[in-house]
């Protein structure tokens, strides 16, 4: 980055949901926030970590493992202690990033602050990016005009499939694909676990935690045009 470059500046907004029900926890996917976190770090960036309610942003247990690098481990300290979002001035970022796990379905999904601000993102043509479940985050906004800001958009998330797979989707409020087409998104998925990545416009959208990497990858290649 040049000298008399601004740095860029990332909101990613996770979850502070911590269970499914009450035998089955949740929270943001680990690989999902940590990949991305350290990447866009790695490139210079300013990175700021908010959740609707701020505070503890829950990592999910499925998604700790020893085989994860320990690099990972210094990002943790950043869900800890999120700031409330709604206390965030969103008119300094260049991009907010949503990662997935299964506690966006039941927080994020929902929250009046998260609408407001894809929208405002939306509407001043800044990068709107989400992974996995992350894409829960713009369900709800919409277009000046009142149309969802994901119709006629290509768009990816968690499939169907692969929540069949992890056998939460009788667990889910609703089936995220499905709710994606609903709203008129061209939802395109490969393979269960396939790293894909779609790139619309200034929507970029990841399918699962496979694609974390990639997301990240294509935000900085995305970023680095503006």
């Amino acid at each position: 980055m040049h000298k008399d470059e601004k740095k860029k500046k990332i909101l990613m907004v996770t979850t502070n949901s911590s269970q499914i029900n009450d035998e089955i926890p949740t929270g943001v996917y680990f690989e999902e926030f940590a990949v991305p976190y350290l990447t866009f770090e790695a490139t210079g960036y300013d990175i700021t970590v908010a959740s609707p309610k701020g505070g503890i942003s829950p990592v999910d247990p499925e998604s700790y493992s020893c085989s994860n690098p320990m690099e990972w481990d210094k990002t943790k300290k950043h869900l800890d202690d999120t700031k409330k979002l709604s206390d965030v001035n969103l008119d300094e970022f260049d991009v907010i990033f949503f990662p997935g796990g299964h506690g966006p379905m039941f927080d994020i999904a929902v929250d009046e602050s998260v609408k407001n601000a894809v929208e405002f993102f939306y509407e001043k043509h800044k990068i709107i990016a989400a992974v996995c479940h992350g894409p829960a985050g713009l369900i709800q906004a919409k277009t000046p005009d009142g149309e969802s800001i994901l119709k006629n958009r290509v768009i990816t998330s968690f499939t169907n499939k692969e929540e069949h797979i992890v056998k939460k989707d009788e667990f889910m409020p609703f089936s995220l694909q499905d709710r994606l087409e609903k709203l008129g998104a061209e939802f395109v998925e490969e393979k269960p676990w396939a790293e894909h990545v779609e790139v619309d416009k200034n929507i970029i959208t990841g399918q699962n935690q496979n694609s974390a990497l990639k997301i990240a990858e294509a935000v900085i290649t995305k970023l680095s045009r503006q």
